[in-house]
């Protein structure tokens, strides 16, 4: 008879499970759920010598939490960079520039991001002579909150070689001014041009640096990603993986840019194990509401612009079918009503022509923002997830409603989506947003901020779900998006045990206390990674 290394009794547990549904102990053996129980001292008998039991006096306990869209690499780097979250004047942020000039080193750039014009009482974009004054020749780089725009200053764009003669790139643009001469904002593709002389850190400090990061993920019960960066992300989870270190699971999509490399060697959707595991070919089909460069049926309210498409609907068509042929699945970015129409038509097609001998592939769309009325059911039809992020939506409400005016209706349209039969899975985008499952519960189950804004009933209520549907969109939904719903996702006996200890009842204490609620514990893998300090339980970390 197999013994428990781990017995948590006396709790509150949410299996996820339908079967059983509400449990209240779990044993853990040999990193799986040896098995849970409606009682909560009747699993004591299976402990181990060597094992622990932990009593833990009514705390919740729920499946791991998994992040269904990070850029995780990205995440770790601005840990330490200059961070300008939050800073609400330009003048605020010219500051802390300035502040970080002096302590970069010869031939050293200074490295952030974070700002966010939106909060600014003159949302204009800045100006590379807004940098110029405090760095005349220190390289300054810095990405907008949303990560589609870069603002440099003139000497970063002297090392990248852009001035008024360089062409906007395809799907990108180069802002200039009245004269021509680019003003030090680079939008979409032509980020990439600046990305390019912009420092690397080497391997090692990136291993560093995401190991870090790591830790962080377990002090917000987070034990899973679903990860959208390019080869460089790969190789650095690749390395933490062989060595043993890698105590998070990995859903690691694949870049364009390499796609080619990747199906001529046979990689395909699901390669892998259930710690490191490839997932879908990520695309952009346009820009983002924060930058205004979403791609639109209809202008921005009060202007012409119908935003940016980042890729062609021919050439969507031609990446999304060859990585179908390879086994490879979509995994889209779309912002606005027609990007979200367009890749919906091509998804459409690559369902017409999957291959018979193996399994559907499943397709996702990542933020799927503002849908319009119709597309809505078509999600279900195809049967494409829909990757969303709550946060997003509380965040971006006075956008939506400046910007998108009537149409924002159907932005973030989670419960229409659900009604019609759509598998959520839930992210947060961090670090667009910060990487925190509970202030993602809490914004879909309230639709409002933690300060209870913009009021009572919530910002569009109609798409309100309950803490149980976003809870399960935080765990089995991304455990389906990952083919993995078979080990994770619930705390069900067989599967690895991934689990969160909370230190109060999320289904039933009032949804605006959710934010409040502390992680006292993350095991990965049937291991202590995590203990609040305060836990009595805190030593055994491993």
């Amino acid at each position: 008879m197999r013994t428990a290394d781990w017995i948590l009794h006396n709790a509150r547990v949410y299996t996820m499970d339908k079967r059983l549904p509400v449990a209240a102990s779990v044993a853990l053996s040999s990193g799986r759920v040896l098995a849970v129980s409606e009682r909560p001292d009747e699993l004591l008998p299976l402990l181990s010598p060597a094992g622990r039991a932990i009593d833990l006096r009514g705390a919740t306990v729920l499946p791991g939490f998994t992040d269904g869209h990070v850029h995780f690499l990205e995440y770790a780097r601005k840990l330490r960079r200059l961070a300008l979250d939050g800073l609400t004047s330009l003048d605020a942020v010219l500051e802390a520039v300035a502040r970080r000039v002096p302590e970069v080193g010869p031939d050293e750039w200074v490295l952030g991001g974070g700002w966010d014009r939106n909060l600014w009482a003159d949302p204009r974009f800045p100006t590379r002579q807004h940098l110029d004054r405090i760095a005349p020749h220190v390289p300054v780089a810095l990405d907008s909150k949303d990560l589609h725009s870069v603002w440099a200053n003139s000497r970063a764009l002297e090392l990248a070689g852009i001035t008024r003669d360089t062409p906007d790139p395809e799907g990108g643009e180069i802002e200039r001014d009245e004269s021509g001469e680019p003003t030090g904002i680079l939008k979409e593709n032509a980020c990439k041009l600046l990305e390019a002389v912009v420092p690397k850190p080497g391997a090692e400090e990136t291993v560093r640096a995401v190991r870090e990061a790591i830790a962080k993920a377990h002090a917000v019960g987070v034990t899973g990603i679903h990860d959208c960066e390019k080869a460089e992300a790969l190789v650095c989870f690749g390395i933490l993986h062989q060595r043993g270190e890698l105590k998070l699971r990995v859903l690691a999509h694949l870049n364009k840019d390499t796609a080619e490399d990747a199906m001529r060697a046979g990689v395909f959707t699901g390669l892998g194990d259930a710690t490191l595991r490839i997932g879908g070919l990520k695309l952009f089909a346009d820009g983002s509401l924060g930058s205004r460069t979403a791609h639109m049926l209809q202008p921005f309210e009060g202007t012409d612009d119908c935003g940016i498409c980042t890729m062609a609907k021919d050439e969507m068509r031609h990446w999304v079918l060859r990585a179908c042929d390879a086994g490879i699945s979509a995994t889209v970015h779309a912002i606005g009503d027609r990007a979200n129409r367009e890749v919906l038509d091509v998804l459409a097609e690559a369902r017409q022509r999957e291959n018979t001998l193996r399994p559907p592939l499943r397709h996702r769309i990542e933020h799927a923002q503002l849908l319009t009325e119709e597309d809505i059911p078509r999600f279900a039809a195809l049967d494409i997830i829909a990757s969303v992020q709550p946060t997003h939506a509380t965040a971006d409400y006075e956008m939506v409603d400046r910007y998108w005016g009537a149409r924002g209706k159907w932005a973030y349209p989670f419960r229409s989506l659900l009604a019609h039969g759509t598998r959520l899975a839930f992210g947060s985008d961090c670090p667009v947003e910060r990487l925190a499952p509970l202030l993602g519960i809490h914004a879909a189950v309230t639709r409002r901020r933690p300060d209870g804004s913009p009021g009572p009933d919530g910002w569009q209520p109609q798409e309100r779900l309950t803490v149980e549907e976003a809870v399960r969109a935080f765990t089995m939904g991304n455990a389906y998006a990952a083919g993995l719903e078979g080990q994770l996702g619930s705390i069900t006996p067989g599967k690895l045990a991934d689990l969160v200890v909370l230190s109060e009842d999320i289904f039933a204490i009032d949804p605006m206390r959710i934010p409040a609620v502390k992680v006292l514990g993350t095991f990965f893998g049937g291991r202590l990674v995590y203990a609040d300090a305060a836990a009595e339980w805190a030593e055994g970390l491993g």
